[in-house]
Order: C-alpha cells, then sequence, then structure tokens
C-alpha cells in the first residue's frame, strides 16, 4: 500500500516537472505583477482628449505669445486644489527631522560608547544623544535613511501626521547609507536636552542670539536642504553615452522664502503676513507661497518618494511619479471641458447671476476687498471647474514644467506638447493670482517668472500620469 501511494506521488511530480508553465509552447507572456489604478489622496482624474490651445483670434495681442493649436493631451490625475501651506509643511518637517537625526546620529558615532552610555551627563531623565544613534543590521527598524523620515515633530514634539519613515539614499548626508533611528522623538526644548553632545548638535541649527529677537531661538532655515537624483532623459536617450553622464544631484532648500510678502510690496504693511502665513495653523488650509519652480521640483520628488515607500512596503506596484503639469495639461484642465471658454467657468464674465464674484483676484481698479478676499483664501473656495478642480484661475498663479518661449506653439508637438529648455530659465506660471486683474485668469494667458525666484502668488499644484489606456474611449478589446 505504502509503495503504490509513494509511485502515485512520484508521478504527479513528475508531470507537474514535465509540465512546466503548461504553455504548450506558445508565446503566452510573462505576466507581472497586478495593477490598479488608484486615484491619489486629494487628486482627481482628468480624462485626456483634445482641445483648442491658445488664445481666440479677437485677442490680438495675446496672439503674438499663445496662437490657436489643436493639441491632445493624455489622461492623468491632478490636485483637486493648491498645494496647501499643511501639506507642504509635511514635506519641509519631514526632511528638518530627517538633517537632525542625521547630525545627531553621527554626533553619537564620535562619543562613542552604547545606548545611555553618557547618560550620567545628561539632566537627569537617563537620556543622551546615543538614543539617537545609527542603528545597527537586525535591529528592529521603522526608520529611514539620509533625509527622509517619518515622524513630523513639530516644536512640541507631536507627531501630528502619524507618518511613516522611508528609505532614500542620498551622499549629501550619509555617505555610508546607514539607518537613522526614528524610533525616539526628537527634543527641542533646550531646558530637556540630554548632555552637552545634543547641545553641541542643536545649536548649530538655530542662528546666533544676536540675529534672534523677541527672545525667542529662530531655527536657521537654510539649513535643511532636500537632495534628489534627477536624470536628462531627453539628452540620454539622444545619445550614446553611459546614463550616469545625464544623472545629476540636487541639493534644493526647503523653506518657503516667507519674506516675499516684504519684497514683492514697497511702501506696504504686511508684516503679519511674513510673520504668521506659512507657519501658524490659521492658514493651514490655505495655498502655500514663497516656493520656487526648483522647490516645486524637489516637492515632487518627495512626495513620489514618500508613496512608493508604502507601497513597497505593501507589496503594490510602483506609482507614477508626481510632477508639475505641462502648460498643455494645465490650460486643458483649467477648461474643464468648455471649448473655447475664457474662464474655467465658462465666461467671459467675472461674476455669476447673483454679482458675486467667481475667483480671487483684484477687481475693478484696484479693489483688493470687492471680492471678499485682500490676500489668497482657502485653497478650496470658490466653486470648482467642470473637472472638480479649485482655483484655476485666480488666487495663486501656479507653475508648470514648461519653458517661457513666445514662439513655443509654434513648433511643440501636437501630442503631450511641452517645451522644456533647462537653458531657458524663465518659467511659465499660469492661472493669475490674488493681485492680478481679470485678464490674468484667463485660461489661456501665459506669464513666466524664473525659476530660482520665488512670489507672494506664486503657488503650485501636482499631477500624476495616469497608466493604461491614454483616453477613455467607449470601445474595448475584449
Amino acid at each position: 500500500m505504502k509503495f503504490k501511494i509513494l509511485v502515485n506521488l512520484f508521478f504527479v511530480v513528475a508531470v507537474l516537472l514535465s509540465c512546466g508553465d503548461n504553455n504548450k509552447g506558445q508565446l503566452v507572456g510573462v505576466e507581472g505583477k497586478q495593477w490598479f489604478p488608484e486615484r491619489p489622496y486629494g487628486m482627481v482624474k482628468v480624462e485626456g482628449g483634445s482641445f483648442t490651445m491658445g488664445k481666440s483670434d479677437y485677442d490680438i495681442a495675446g496672439l503674438k505669445n499663445a496662437p490657436i493649436k489643436t493639441v491632445t493631451v493624455t489622461s492623468f490625475y491632478m490636485d483637486e486644489t493648491e498645494i496647501t501651506n499643511s501639506e507642504y509643511r509635511q514635506f519641509v518637517e519631514n526632511v528638518r527631522d530627517s538633517v537632525v537625526r542625521q547630525k545627531l546620529a553621527e554626533e553619537a558615532e564620535l562619543a562613542g560608547g552604547g545606548n545611555n552610555a553618557n547618560a550620567n551627563q545628561g539632566n537627569g531623565n537617563g537620556r543622551s544623544i546615543q538614543d539617537f544613534a545609527f542603528k545597527s543590521e537586525g535591529q528592529n527598524n521603522k526608520g529611514g535613511l539620509g533625509l527622509f523620515g517619518g515622524g513630523n515633530n513639530n516644536n512640541n514634539a507631536q507627531n501630528q501626521n502619524d507618518q511613516t519613515p522611508y528609505q532614500q539614499y542620498s551622499r549629501h548626508y550619509d555617505p555610508l547609507d546607514r539607518t537613522l533611528n526614528w524610533d525616539v522623538e526628537i527634543i527641542w526644548k533646550p531646558s530637556e536636552y540630554p548632555d552637552e553632545n545634543y547641545v553641541y548638535v542643536m545649536d548649530e541649527f538655530y542662528l546666533d542670539k544676536e540675529d534672534s529677537y523677541n527672545g525667542e531661538k529662530m531655527l536657521d532655515v537654510t539649513k535643511f536642504e532636500y537632495s534628489y537624483k534627477t536624470v536628462d532623459l531627453d539628452k540620454a536617450a539622444r545619445s550614446d553615452q553611459n546614463l550616469s553622464n545625464y544623472i545629476v544631484e540636487k541639493k534644493v532648500p526647503v523653506y518657503p522664502d516667507t519674506t516675499v510678502w516684504i519684497k514683492d510690496f514697497n511702501y506696504s504693511y504686511n508684516e503679519p503676513m511674513h510673520n504668521n502665513y506659512f507657519s501658524h495653523t490659521a492658514f493651514d488650509n490655505y495655498p502655500v507661497v514663497g516656493v520656487s519652480w526648483v522647490q516645486s521640483k524637489a516637492f515632487a520628488d518627495w512626495r513620489t518618494q514618500h508613496l512608493n515607500k508604502y507601497n513597497k512596503e505593501a507589496d503594490k506596484s510602483k506609482s507614477p511619479a508626481f510632477r508639475l503639469p505641462s502648460e498643455a495639461e494645465w490650460e486643458y484642465a483649467a477648461r474643464g471641458g468648455l471649448e473655447s471658454a475664457t474662464f474655467p467657468w465658462g465666461g467671459p464674465y467675472t461674476k455669476d447671476d447673483r454679482a458675486c464674484y467667481l475667483a480671487n483676484f483684484k477687481p475693478l481698479r484696484g479693489d483688493y476687498a470687492a471680492d471678499e478676499a485682500l490676500y489668497t483664501v482657502e485653497a478650496d473656495a470658490f466653486e470648482p471647474n467642470e473637472y472638480g478642480l479649485y482655483n484655476m484661475s485666480g488666487n495663486v498663479a501656479e507653475w508648470v514644467n514648461t519653458s517661457y518661449d513666445p514662439a513655443a506653439y509654434e513648433y511643440m508637438s501636437s501630442m503631450n506638447p511641452n517645451v522644456n529648455n533647462k537653458e531657458n530659465n524663465r518659467k511659465v506660471i499660469r492661472g493669475g493670482s490674488w493681485k492680478d486683474v481679470s485678464y490674468s485668469l484667463r485660461v489661456s494667458t501665459r506669464d513666466y517668472e524664473y525659476a530660482d525666484s520665488a512670489r507672494s502668488y506664486i503657488g503650485l499644484r501636482m499631477v500624476q500620469d495616469y497608466l493604461g489606456n491614454g483616453l477613455s474611449l467607449d470601445h474595448r478589446r475584449n
């Protein structure tokens, strides 16, 4: 009986081995990991299609740099609103905490000793800088390395966003690719610093006493940079050289320039906005400003890494990168499916049938308060367009991933057009802002600012490619 069972078992194994993939020698393809399109949080899907890009023929002046051109764009996801102060602070504090932990870990290594080895030098709470030492292999690690990290430790040591730290190699911060310890919270209060080594590190991140005022220790925001690598695929695809020749590591300061509220206006009292707009919770849901085109690109890379770290841990397919929209994508989305519309809501008027303004801008002859807003408003204020996108006109102008060239429409492709010359530092901004007249709010109006400049009236929103059929077609192959 046992022998019969063994024979049957051997026969089953032999059949399985001989069958292999059971494809009978046919070309059936190799299946990859299943991909289920997932709408990113806070984004809407914009179905691709063709549209007439540019100015109407009655706008003679506008035709000089935005002549009519029919173009086609594929489907993509776009942020419902402009990126808010709260959302951008998640990026800033993430980088800030990573830089601080890196320096603490390096100092702990120089100080030597194991965990709590220097506790007798501390303030009696049993802690030391060794609590922040690099983690060794095999330790339970919920942390990341280099400049990426998780907990959003603010000055009250509160973890408000409950982020999961993640890993991304950066030569700028850790040439040895070691793992930071994210299991302990950063100690921000000077009275609670555990030892002299901790004091030495933390003092590096604050301005000198003579540069601070109102009795507050102020962070030196220039100390916090985001480091990431980018590749020039356009040049690499047209060259036979190694890809490494086109990979560049960039280091970008992450804090917005709050002084724009002062520098953008002469003889004007805007100190409250300078002091509070980015940092105070009253403005959490307002669009972030003071962020350059260069910083916007860094933010997009961080957001991509943040999502894909989760995808990797959840054994999901990698998500496409977040990025700034092309000029064509922005205009297509702003029109909301309305052909030849002047504004996102149609047009050509800036008021509805109840005489209420439809966007935040400078009406009349400079009456900022006529639309019931002096500066910016909440990112989800006013009604969205037909695609569900808020404030595509007004509130803040928005960076796009396109270089400004008055003749660009003449030579750009008609399929997913984008002219982004890395030698051209002038980058297109779209949509107009709270300080602009209604002409700047038109969906076809083009303007520009320099890539390394920041303004009190320029913000950003992201897009993400939709993978799969580029258009929503009714006919599908069964």
